[in-house]
């Protein structure tokens, strides 16, 4: 894998949370017991789907950020594949946070998700600082 997986789920993903945002529309401005959810703004469910929605669009755009540099750049990096599959683990946390507010599942999944992100962006921005310039210019022409 060198990227391209990265590019096609983080965009499945990214339609996914943006579809869900549209829920949170409803939600909020037709739902019957409206008045309820926008009370409960900061609180709860309501914040816990909002965190889902946020981090969801951003992990999901961070892997298709990641997959692009990964097909550009993967014949350069070491630990490419590696870094490939913690970003794609790094989707555990907004879809986790949706398994706590729907299913009552632990938040396990949610701290592997940040964990994952986390150091697939910091192994890839180390990465990149290890490359050398000349490979760099190289590959851009």
């Amino acid at each position: 894998m060198n990227g391209k997986n990265n590019i096609a789920i983080g965009f499945l993903t990214m339609g996914a949370f943006m579809a869900y945002g549209f829920l949170l529309i409803y939600l909020r401005d037709f739902a019957p017991g409206k008045e309820e959810w926008v009370n409960n703004y900061a609180v709860g469910q309501h914040f816990e789907s909002r965190l889902a929605h946020v981090h969801g669009n951003l992990f999901a755009f961070l892997n298709i950020v990641i997959g692009y540099l990964l097909l550009h750049f993967h014949s350069n990096l070491k630990n490419a594949r590696l870094i490939s599959w913690l970003a794609l683990a790094g989707l555990l946390m907004p879809v986790g946070i949706l398994a706590e507010v729907y299913l009552g599942a632990s938040p396990v999944f949610v701290l592997l998700g940040a964990i994952s992100m986390t150091a697939s962006v910091l192994w890839l921005g180390i990465s990149f600082l290890k490359l050398k310039t000349n490979t760099a210019a190289t590959i851009s022409n």
